[in-house]
């Protein structure tokens, strides 16, 4: 894969008043806390400090970014307003009537941008599963059917599908798809060629999730925030929007000590110290404008408030101070050599083995195969055939289109691989047992689309295909 260019100048920590050992400190309490992390980037007074990657996961992949991806749609929504082809006070049922149900409720009529934005249109759960239910072939139709527990503007509700809807109403207004758009304005401008959309089976991005971007295009997109809105000589969205969306406008349920209990803007998360754009399993666009700083995370957990507190008592605390040049190079060096670590055991070089898998992540009964090549193996899952899977090594392989990395090491009389698909945070742990020739595939967080692997492996990727 072709390098990508730098969009961000680097720097060494104490260049930029930052402290090594402070983000070394950051390091040891995530690895304290168990928490698999992908990547991460610190970016201070505009320059990347430091920065890594937790291999097999490198600078170059785009890595999906769940929900992180609803701060980029509020964004395409800001640049609509501007443009003055939207509005805060546009009703859903004005922009798309032709996707209102028939005999739909006052209070669906009244839900608004503004509304939308703010997660307060008034259902009392995500309403997301229950449009997908009752109208999988227009979820603003379904949208519009689930019932509201609340008055619209009154309480905030996370909820996915409010995002699918403004998506619906970005395209309508400005005559293209959301990710097009967003390409013209926003990431082509910002020198950003690898945005990577998952899509439903009509074509459509979800808005709410699906959006695969570097580390870097995040924190890129964390410094176009702090700097409100403003790259390089131009002013992609404008001050007032970005100000507008990450201030907040209605508190968030239930109360507590935590940086999801401050509020929420338009899309956008409140902290305890700034703001933040936040993805399922470790996404996170952190900004903390009184610091001059930007922070983003990928990786695969469910302790987004552990990395929060890592942040605020490890990191900031070293802000404007520096150590000395010898502690940043022992930095970046630890930097460098991150890694998740290969499943541990033999090679076997002249063992193969066929089995029958019972799992979720393939069909019941997908047959699976194990053949030994030079320094790894060949794996076959039913229709993904020639995965490459190396010994104390990742490899890389393709079988449908998009790459899956693998390792794999005989245990005893089981065969045990990981295998990364590599632009998630998902993997699949495969154990076959030579013995009984059976064998188990298991995610280690199941994908919120669907749990079958193949349609995560597809080019173009449509995780719900079955949704128009």
């Amino acid at each position: 894969m072709p390098a990508q260019r730098a969009l961000l100048p680097r720097s060494a920590p104490a260049a930029a008043l930052v402290s090594s050992g402070a983000i070394a400190a950051l390091l040891d309490r995530l690895e304290e806390r168990s928490v698999e992390c992908h990547s991460i980037m610190v970016v201070r007074g505009g320059h990347v400090v430091a920065e890594g990657w937790w291999a097999p996961f490198s600078a170059d992949r785009p890595h999906l970014l769940y929900s992180l991806t609803k701060s980029f749609t509020s964004t395409a929504v800001g640049l609509a307003i501007t443009d003055g082809l939207l509005s805060l006070d546009d009703r859903v049922v004005d922009v798309l009537p032709d996707r209102v149900p028939a005999g739909v409720g006052g209070q669906a009529r009244r839900i608004t941008v503004h509304h939308l934005l703010s997660m307060t249109a008034g259902h009392d759960t995500d309403s997301l599963t229950e449009a997908w239910r009752t109208d999988p072939r227009d979820l603003v139709k379904g949208f519009l059917r689930a019932p509201f527990a609340e008055s619209e503007g009154t309480r905030h509700t996370y909820d996915n599908a409010t995002t699918y809807v403004l998506a619906r109403m970005v395209e309508r207004v400005t005559g293209r798809g959301l990710p097009e758009f967003l390409d013209e304005r926003l990431f082509a401008p910002m020198g950003v060629g690898h945005a990577d959309w998952d899509r439903v089976a009509g074509g459509s991005s979800f808005g709410f999730h699906g959006l695969h971007l570097t580390t870097e295009a995040v924190a890129a997109f964390g410094e176009l925030l702090l700097r409100g809105g403003r790259w390089g000589d131009r002013q992609l969205v404008p001050r007032d929007w970005v100000e507008l969306a990450t201030r907040r406008h209605v508190a968030t349920l239930p109360p507590g000590d935590t940086d999801f209990c401050c509020g929420y803007g338009y899309q956008f998360w409140m902290s305890r110290y700034g703001f933040h754009g936040n993805g399922s399993f470790g996404q996170m666009c952190v900004v903390v404008p009184s610091h001059d700083l930007v922070v983003a995370v990928t990786g695969a957990n469910s302790q987004a408030q552990v990395i929060h507190d890592a942040i605020r008592e490890c990191l900031l605390p070293g802000i404007d101070q520096a150590d000395d040049g010898g502690s940043d190079d022992v930095l970046a060096d630890r930097l460098r050599r991150l890694s998740l670590v290969p499943p541990h055991g033999l090679d076997h070089p002249d063992r193969s083995v066929k089995a029958i898998v019972e799992s979720t992540v393939l069909p019941e009964g997908t047959p699976v195969t194990v053949e030994p090549v030079v320094g790894g193996w060949s794996l076959g899952l039913g229709s993904l055939r020639e995965i490459a899977a190396g010994h104390g090594e990742w490899r890389e392989s393709r079988p449908l289109g998009r790459p899956l990395v693998a390792a794999g090491a005989w245990q005893d009389d089981v065969f045990v691989a990981d295998l990364y698909v590599i632009t998630t945070p998902h993997r699949v742990r495969l154990s076959v047992d030579a013995r009984t020739r059976t064998a188990r595939a298991v995610w280690n967080l199941e994908p919120l689309t669907t749990p079958n692997l193949e349609l995560h492996l597809r080019s173009p990727l449509m995780t719900r295909p079955d949704v128009a």
